[in-house]
């Protein structure tokens, strides 16, 4: 919904909350999560590499969510809408991780090495999978304009 045009205009008002929610819950549950992991490095044997992927994940959803919400805030709209992609993208790491894990059969038996590999690539990848979206976004719009053709007025014969 947050990114349909269409659904955008026309329901402006949830969109804002929605909006809200979602810079609220990912300010307040990016850096839980990650000292969630921290607290698990003791309790499961999670390594601290682990640990700091988390970190950077939630500084890094912190940050283009905060950034977001900023051009949000000022009205800078096609610059909000380019950040918050990119927060979403940042965001998606969590599923991600473990569609992949799922997928490939690597989470049975769980190896950590192989979870921090998939974590880790994941975070790498999630700034410009954002990035790419944007470019993609931009290119469609582009192509959907009409050229302009330039009126071509006739001269009188003299």
């Amino acid at each position: 919904m947050q990114f349909s045009d269409r659904l955008r205009v026309r329901y402006t008002k949830l969109h804002r909350v929605v909006g809200r929610v979602y810079v609220t819950g990912a300010l307040v549950l990016a850096p839980l999560g990650a000292y969630i992991q921290y607290l698990d490095e003791g309790l499961v044997g999670a390594t601290r590499s682990f640990t700091i992927a988390s970190i950077v994940d939630a500084v890094l959803l912190m940050t283009t969510t905060g950034v977001g919400f900023f051009f949000a805030f000022t009205r800078m709209i096609p610059q909000h809408r380019r950040w918050m992609t990119r927060s979403y993208a940042v965001a998606l790491v969590f599923f991600q991780v473990r569609l992949i894990m799922g997928i490939t059969g690597w989470d049975q038996p769980l190896d950590w090495a192989v979870l921090e590999t998939v974590v880790w690539t994941c975070v790498a990848f999630s700034i410009l999978i954002g990035d790419i979206a944007n470019q993609l976004y931009e290119l469609r719009s582009m192509r959907s304009r009409p050229a302009r053709v330039p009126i071509v007025q006739a001269v009188p014969a003299e």
